[in-house]
């Protein structure tokens, strides 16, 4: 078993005599209130850690305006303040614990919810979805379990709707005067199918409420594609339509729907910008994990449900990746007291991004995409690890400037699907800005990117859907199960973890996104892309760069950073990655990037996030008829089980390697003899 040994008879005392030192009396949890502890999946052992229990609860916030570790908390100093001079804030939580504490390995793992959504279950565990998990199916293979871990959850968006057992954070107001802030608000929104009335921010999100003029004022544009010119929609043939949320929270975001009788038309980009009035202190998002983490790990907080921690990291997906390069960029891995909040990180698809977390009006649902989600600032510089100066502002900064300085920077493992290089400016975390030269990766961090993967493996078979192809059922997760290990002992024992995998312009693995460049090969009815997301520096108004307040909407672009992506073998699939040992030993072209179809609109642009599975042929004949360049199944394997030998040894060395566990090699060779055995069925007998 690859568990850590426990070291909680080591830690237990060091650290209950730690969380009674005065200084961890600055911590922001004042209190908890647990609301329900029950077993989790009927008391089932899971390995030697044994049964876990559900911790449900909220957890409650004070803090200090004046303090220096919330300075770069918009807005902060805005907010209501209670008889002690604090801002209050309160945030959902939930738990699993091992029953027995000393039975854990002594770590915590906190998955950074998406969206008021819990992923680690389904992403290390391979359990079934679900936002209150309590069955054995919810825990799936069982594995962070098995391996001890504490795992955590808690709110830290402010714009989030009730309902769905969704986390919610419960910011605070805004407040110059008796008069609300007011401010411009912009909306983009991409129909995925014609209607008349739509919300203006994703489902189940709350929207800024516009103010009496900004109802009469507001503007609708149009636009098929993002470079086209935006037409303007007379203001009489639309309309706002807000709806009030029964909350016991004064600073829930009402439901913001527009109506347009004409109706919206699918993949077509509309932009709703109106002005709007009392912004929340979304940046307390930050503060709140900030806060919690070092409360549960240090024991701190009336009502703390759980003992002291050893070791803390921090897991997120996508905009929770993005959320976790913020966090540590605005200086969030010290607590109050100057003490590092996470030991270790691990942003998952998170591209080169960070987020719209902290700043005025601030929408933490917004990314940025090559068809949809224009404008917004989550790409924005600094993209690397390493400090560097962007020639397009003459900043200089890096993800891990500050928290280097101030010794606060945790390990870092950056994982990424080969599919961020196409549509989250993922190379822009190993370039520099015009991606001219590799940049420096720091000694605390590894990167790892999953050549032939998209940002989530589809189901299998795949399906093509809005696309003209199928999406790419790639599966990276036994790759994140193996480096969560990794990365914990790297913390834990000081064992160096496997080496990062990457693409390098020096190796000629990063290469421009053009297909000449790529060399990506000519397939019967394939087209090449001719478009990828490439973020531009944008000009949100004057007080942008000092104040995060955003006075311009949209902004203007005011010069593009440029992006690459990894050069392609002769079949197709990416170079210089880690690709999953079903990619590594194909049956098909796995691409990191899909193209929308001409019936889905918007034909030729990016289908986001996803990336293609483009079958092999299956017989010498098949290539030879329909011109295909690829060798075929046949030519290249003959048999299904030559083809097993081959894919168990490519496990076998990525077990080498430590990229890979032996309980997932089980897994992979069952799962993928299942897919490819109708394949070699069809071949011509031997």
């Amino acid at each position: 078993m690859n568990r850590i040994p426990s070291p909680w008879s080591l830690f237990r005392l060091p650290l209950l005599l730690l969380a009674c030192l005065p200084t961890l009396g600055f911590a922001g949890v004042t209190r908890f209130e647990i609301l329900e502890r029950s077993s989790f999946a009927e008391g089932k052992a899971f390995g030697d850690t044994g049964p876990y229990e559900r911790i449900v609860g909220r957890v409650y916030y004070e803090l200090d305006p004046e303090a220096p570790a919330n300075a770069t908390v918009v807005d902060l100093g805005l907010a209501p303040r209670n008889a002690d001079g604090k801002v209050e804030v309160s945030a959902d939580l939930f738990i699993l614990a091992p029953k027995d504490a000393g039975q854990g390995n002594g770590a915590l793992l906190y998955d950074v919810n998406n969206r008021g959504n819990k992923l680690a279950l389904r992403f290390f565990c391979g359990g079934s979805s679900s936002n209150n998990p309590t069955t054995a199916e919810h825990a799936g293979n069982g594995f962070l379990l098995r391996q001890g871990y504490t795992v955590v959850w808690s709110g830290w968006d402010g714009e989030l709707l009730p309902g769905g057992d969704r986390l919610r954070l419960f910011p605070p107001l805004a407040s110059e005067s008796k008069e609300p802030i007011t401010g411009p608000v912009r909306c983009e929104i991409v129909p995925t199918s014609g209607t008349q009335r739509t919300v203006i921010n994703w489902a189940n999100h709350g929207s800024y409420r516009p103010t009496e003029e900004g109802l009469k004022t507001a503007t609708l544009t149009e636009r098929l594609l993002p470079g086209h010119p935006r037409v303007e929609i007379p203001r009489g043939q639309w309309r706002l339509v807000v709806t009030e949320v029964e909350d016991e929270h004064p600073a829930q975001l009402p439901k913001v729907e527009l109506e347009y009788p004409a109706g919206l038309r699918k993949a077509h980009i509309y932009e709703v910008i109106y002005e709007a009035q009392d912004p929340v202190v979304m940046g307390a998002g930050f503060t709140a994990v900030r806060d919690l983490i070092s409360a549960l790990r240090h024991g701190t907080g009336e009502g703390n449900p759980l003992p002291p921690v050893a070791r803390t990291y921090g897991f997120g997906v996508s905009q929770s990746g993005r959320f976790l390069r913020e966090f540590v960029h605005g200086g969030f891995n010290a607590d109050e007291a100057g003490q590092k909040v996470f030991d270790g990180i691990i942003p998952h698809v998170s591209g080169g991004g960070m987020g719209s977390f902290n700043h005025r009006f601030a929408q933490p649902t917004r990314h940025a995409g090559q068809h949809d989600h224009h404008d917004y600032p989550p790409d924005r510089f600094p993209f690397a690890y390493e400090t560097q100066t962007d020639p397009l502002t003459g900043q200089t900064d890096g993800i891990l400037r500050g928290a280097a300085e101030s010794g606060a920077a945790p390990l870092v493992f950056h994982t990424q699907s080969s599919s961020e290089f196409w549509h989250r400016s993922g190379s822009l975390v190993l370039t520099d800005p015009l991606g001219q030269r590799d940049a420096e990766v720091p000694d605390n961090v590894r990167v790892y990117i999953f050549g032939g993967t998209q940002h989530g493996p589809s189901s299998f078979p795949p399906k093509a859907g809005d696309g003209q192809t199928a999406a790419n059922p790639g599966d990276y997760h036994p790759f994140l199960r193996a480096l969560l290990l990794a990365l914990d002992r790297w913390n834990a024992a000081g064992e160096e973890p496997p080496p990062s995998v990457y693409p390098k312009i020096g190796t000629g693995d990063l290469v421009a996104w053009t297909q000449n460049a790529t060399g990506f090969p000519d397939l019967p009815g394939i087209q090449y892309p001719g478009v990828i997301q490439q973020p531009s520096y944008l000009d949100f108004g004057p007080r942008w760069l000092t104040e995060k307040i955003a006075d311009r909407q949209p902004p203007l672009p005011r010069g593009d950073y440029q992006v690459r992506v990894p050069r392609s073998d002769a079949d197709g699939n990416d170079l210089g990655c880690l690709p999953p040992p079903e990619v590594a030993v194909p049956v098909a072209t796995y691409t990191s990037w899909r193209l929308r179809s001409e019936e889905a609109g918007a034909g030729g642009e990016l289908a986001s996030l996803t990336g293609s599975y483009i079958p092999f042929p299956l017989s010498r004949e098949e290539r030879e008829k329909s011109g295909d360049p690829r060798l075929s199944l046949e030519e290249r394997y003959g048999t299904l089980e030559t083809y097993m030998e081959k894919l168990e040894a490519q496990c076998h060395a990525y077990e080498a390697r430590r990229y890979l566990l032996p309980e997932d090699t089980a897994r992979i060779l069952e799962t993928q003899r299942e897919r490819v055995s109708p394949l070699f069925e069809q071949l011509p007998a031997r």
